[in-house]
C-alpha cells in the first residue's frame, strides 16, 4: 500500500488549514515565522527532487525524520536513487556524509572507528570511521552480521561513539539511512526488532511512474555526466537546520490528539492478527514526526490527519503479524490501515 493512500495532500502548495480539535489553543508560532519555515522546508523538498524524481513521498519522509531528530530505514529494490538521495540531501544542507557498503566480512571497527598505533611516535592515536560524519548511509545493512550492525545501536540512540572507553559525541545534526533489498534474502542478516525500533520511519522506494522515468531517461543519456554527477546547489545552512529543528518543538498538539496517537499505538499490542505491537518509542516517534508533518504545510498545530498521514511509515516495521494473517496475504500496511478506520477520531 502507498503511503500516499491515507495521506492524499501531497500538493506543494499550501493544503487549507484543517478543522482544529476542541479546545485546541491558538500556535505558539506566528504566521510569518511559519511561512518562512514552510518555504525553507519545501525549498529543500524540491531541490532534492531536481535529482531524485518521482519519488516525492520517499523525500517528504526522510527531510520529516531528519528534521524530527531521527533514523530511516529505506526499502527497494536497487537502482531507485536511495545512495542519490542521502547525497543531495547532503550536498542541498552542505552537510558532510559518509556512505557504508555494509557485507559479510564488515567489522563494528570499519563503522565506527579504532585505536592504532603510530610507529613512529609508539602511541595509539584514534582513526575515526565514516560514522563521524552528519549523514551517515548505511548501504544494504542487512548483508552485514549482527556483531556489526549493533555497533550502530549506541550511535542512533545516544548520539555518540564509544571507542577504547572513551565516549565522543557526534555533531548535530545527525542521521542515519539504512537501505535494505526486500527481494534477496541470499547472504543477508535479518534486523533484530531492537534494532529496527531505534528507525523512526520506514520507507518504501517503489518504481517512478511512466512519465518520471522517461523523464529520468533522458536526463541520464542526454549528457556525458548523467543526473548521478548533476552539480547541486546548496540551499539551507546547518544554522537553517537547528533552527527548524528547535521550531518543531513549539509546535502545539492537544493532548485529546496525543491520546489519539497513543491509542493508535497501543491498538497494535492487542490487535487480532499482530503477534507483537509497537512499543513506547513508536508514540514518541509517531508525534514527532506529525509535529513536523504540520511545519511542513505550514501550520503550527497537529491536527488527526497529520498523525494518521505518518502512521505507516512509523509503525510498519514495528509490528510482526501472525502466521495466520501472513499466510492470508496481509500486510502490515492492511492492518494498520483496519486499526485507523476503527479507530475513533478526536471531535473536531
Amino acid at each position: 500500500m502507498n503511503d500516499a493512500e491515507l495521506d492524499p495532500n501531497q500538493s506543494p502548495e499550501i493544503s487549507p488549514q484543517p478543522a482544529i480539535v476542541e479546545g485546541q489553543n491558538e500556535s505558539l508560532i506566528d504566521q510569518q515565522t511559519l511561512n518562512q519555515a514552510y518555504a525553507q522546508i519545501n525549498g529543500l523538498k524540491s531541490n532534492v527532487q531536481r535529482l531524485l524524481i518521482g519519488q516525492n513521498d520517499v523525500v517528504e519522509q526522510v527531510i520529516i525524520a531528519f528534521l524530527a531528530g531521527g533514523h530511516v530505514l529505506l526499502e527497494g529494490v536497487p537502482g531507485l536513487g536511495k545512495t542519490l538521495l542521502i547525497r543531495a540531501l547532503a550536498k542541498s544542507i552542505d552537510l558532510d556524509y559518509k556512505r557504508v557498503q555494509f557485507t559479510p566480512d564488515l567489522m563494528p571497527a570499519d563503522v565506527t572507528g579504532h585505536s592504532m598505533l603510530d610507529m613512529a611516535s609508539g602511541k595509539f592515536t584514534l582513526r575515526k570511521g565514516p560514522a563521524f560524519t552528519h549523514l551517515l548511509l548505511a548501504d544494504e545493512i542487512n548483508r552485514a552480521p549482527a556483531k556489526t550492525q549493533a555497533a550502530l545501536l549506541e550511535v542512533m540512540q545516544e548520539y555518540q561513539i564509544t571507542i577504547d572507553g572513551q565516549s565522543m559525541p557526534l555533531e548535530t545534526p545527525f542521521m542515519v539511512l539504512a537501505t535494505q533489498n526486500p527481494i534477496d534474502n541470499e547472504g543477508t542478516y535479518p534486523l533484530p526488532e531492537a534494532e529496527l525500533d531505534r528507525f523512526m520511519l520506514k520507507v518504501l522506494v517503489s518504481y517512478p511512474e511512466h512519465h518520471d522515468e522517461i523523464t529520468l531517461t533522458k536526463l541520464n543519456t542526454e549528457n556525458q555526466t548523467g543526473i548521478v554527477n548533476a552539480a547541486i546547489q546548496s540551499v539551507l545552512s546547518k544554522q537553517d537546520v537547528l533552527e527548524l529543528k528547535e521550531l518543531v518543538s513549539r509546535v502545539l498538539i492537544d493532548d485529546k490528539v496525543v491520546d489519539y496517537a497513543v491509542g493508535l499505538v497501543r491498538a497494535t499490542r492487542e490487535w487480532d492478527g499482530i503477534v507483537h505491537g509497537a512499543g513506547i518509542r513508536a508514540s514518541i516517534a509517531l508525534v514527532q514526526a506529525a509535529k513536523v508533518k504540520a511545519l511542513c504545510e505550514g501550520q503550527g498545530f497537529v491536527t488527526p490527519d497529520h498523525i494518521k498521514a505518518m502512521l505507516l511509515p512509523v509503525l510498519r516495521h514495528r509490528i510482526i503479524l501472525s502466521a495466520e494473517r501472513e499466510i492470508s496475504g496481509s500486510s502490515a500496511e492492511q492492518v494498520l490501515s483496519e486499526i485507523i478506520q476503527q479507530a475513533a477520531s478526536p471531535r473536531q
